[in-house]
């Protein structure tokens, strides 16, 4: 029989590792992970060994499909083989043509299931807490919220103004949570009229009004599992908001037309761009809602309130974006620097992006100068200063600095507060008085030498990763998680 079916699967195309005992393929699961694992039941008499190598393919990363095969059949055995996660069942005697069909469906299946797995994966690497860049006190602030906020249920909304990446926190939140396996359904709450608007949050019956020929399910059921994101929730009718207050309170749904709620498992978050406060004040936003939204707020500051990150910024979406003529990576001038971080950007991230995308499209060489720019930072720049390029991972000396170590450097050229972001760390404080020159410089506690060297190493780690932490992270051998909470530390202690 293992003859036999291995003939017929190399006549196929496939590697076939063959074994007529269960200790042996035990092994051999270790040494060499199978996709696909076909097996007896009884390799001998006295022992089902086919569940033993069923229950050992299944815990293999990624899991094997393994399809079962005994001449035993019946119905106890079956059940027992579908419960320890068995692909499939065939029983003795089987037709050469059934068991190539059976193989094909699992390895098919296996397909399916291994790119979803990839996209998934592709997607929570996306929307990492890394890939939000910032390392203004604010957004550091911001980071340790949403890291903590991801693993609860709690309803979060989100304030801020137009630009500032309100969806992209929202994904980050879903994306690192319990739910990250089931959908997450974002919509603009502005972008339709309020009829279309309740047919698309809550669904609706056949023949509910005119236009409606089928059932339709509503975005609340299509998110069931996962995580529901209301863009731009201030501007709902008073209808809409009062149904969406029953959904929070209810956990149910109920369509246009319909009689029957239907449950709901979903998180909600939601975001707005104005002060709901003010609405309340007017009459137009319900007040018992938004303490419904407002369980917990993020508070995304605006680029202009935190322009250290502009160069960081830059610098991320640089390393996305390739000359269209050369395929080569974009680079920028210092000069180009300075003149983008004297904007206010009231359009914020999204502004800066968009520009970006402008002067990367007719940069020339993959080099963006002053001239590349949209026309209105070309007052902003400042003559005289060169145009050198900006090498954002090239100057760890200046992120290092903090203000008791500033008049170390002062024998060297000053770098411009646009060109040199700080990264919300500084050493250790010590209370040893400074070294007269001359001097042997003074012993420090133990403690704040070690604080010191683990600063300076985790400031080399951002400047070579450009600021990015995730990479900062892999440098230093540490979890993302580990190194938030060491920028959280900020010198204040162990």
């Amino acid at each position: 029989m293992v003859q036999m079916v291995a003939e017929l699967l190399r006549a196929e195309g496939h590697e076939v590792l063959p074994f007529t005992n269960g200790p042996a393929a035990l092994d051999a699961l270790d040494a060499s992970p199978p996709d696909l694992v076909i097996t007896d039941l009884y390799l001998d008499k006295t022992r089902p060994f086919g569940l033993e190598i069923l229950k050992k393919a299944r815990s293999l990363s990624p899991p094997a499909l393994v399809i079962v095969i005994t001449a035993f059949g019946s119905i106890e055995s079956a059940v027992e083989a579908m419960k320890q996660g068995a692909y499939d069942y065939l029983e003795k005697p089987f037709k050469l043509e059934q068991l190539k069909l059976c193989i094909q469906r699992a390895l098919s299946y296996n397909d399916a299931v291994s790119e979803n797995f990839y996209l998934r994966k592709q997607l929570k690497k996306k929307y990492q807490f890394s890939q939000i860049i910032g390392a203004a006190p604010t957004m550091q602030a911001m980071f340790r919220m949403i890291e903590r906020l991801a693993g609860t249920e709690s309803t979060v909304l989100i304030r801020g103004e137009s630009g500032t990446g309100k969806e992209l926190v929202a994904r980050a939140l879903h994306f690192n949570s319990r739910r990250h396996l089931a959908p997450f359904v974002p919509i603009n709450c502005s972008a339709l009229p309020e009829a279309l608007l309740e047919s698309e949050l809550f669904g609706h019956r056949k023949g509910a009004f005119t236009g409606a020929l089928t059932d339709k399910k509503g975005l609340f059921q299509e998110a069931d599992g996962g995580t529901i994101f209301l863009d731009e929730v201030g501007s709902m009718s008073a209808t809409l908001q009062s149904r969406l207050l029953r959904v929070l309170q209810e956990r149910e749904v109920r369509r246009v037309g319909d009689n029957v709620p239907v449950y709901v498992n979903v998180r909600v978050l939601a975001a707005t761009n104005e002060p709901l406060e003010q609405r309340i004040q007017e009459g137009t936003f319900r007040e018992d809602l938004y303490y419904r939204l407002n369980v917990i707020a993020i508070d995304l500051p605006p680029l202009r309130d935190r322009k250290e990150d502009i160069p960081l910024l830059i610098s991320h979406f640089l390393r996305a974006r390739r000359d269209p003529r050369t395929g080569s990576p974009c680079r920028i001038t210092r000069q180009a620097v300075e003149a983008l971080a004297a904007h206010s950007w009231p359009g914020n991230v999204r502004e800066l992006e968009n520009a970006l995308e402008r002067s990367t499209a007719l940069c020339e060489g993959g080099l963006i100068r002053v001239c590349d720019l949209p026309p209105l930072f070309k007052r902003y720049a400042v003559s005289g200063t060169g145009d050198t390029e900006f090498h954002a991972a090239a100057e760890p000396e200046a992120r290092a600095l903090s203000p008791a170590h500033a008049g170390a450097a002062a024998a060297g050229p000053a770098p411009t507060a646009a060109a040199t972001p700080t990264v919300g760390l500084s050493p250790a404080p010590s209370d040893s008085p400074a070294p007269k020159p001359g001097d042997a410089a003074p012993l420090v506690p133990l403690r704040v030498f070690l604080r010191q060297q683990e600063v300076a190493c985790i400031q080399r780690a951002l400047a070579q990763a450009g600021g990015d932490k995730e990479q900062a992270a892999q440098l230093l051998g540490v979890s993302l998680a580990t190194l938030y909470r060491k920028l959280a530390e900020d010198g204040e202690g162990d």
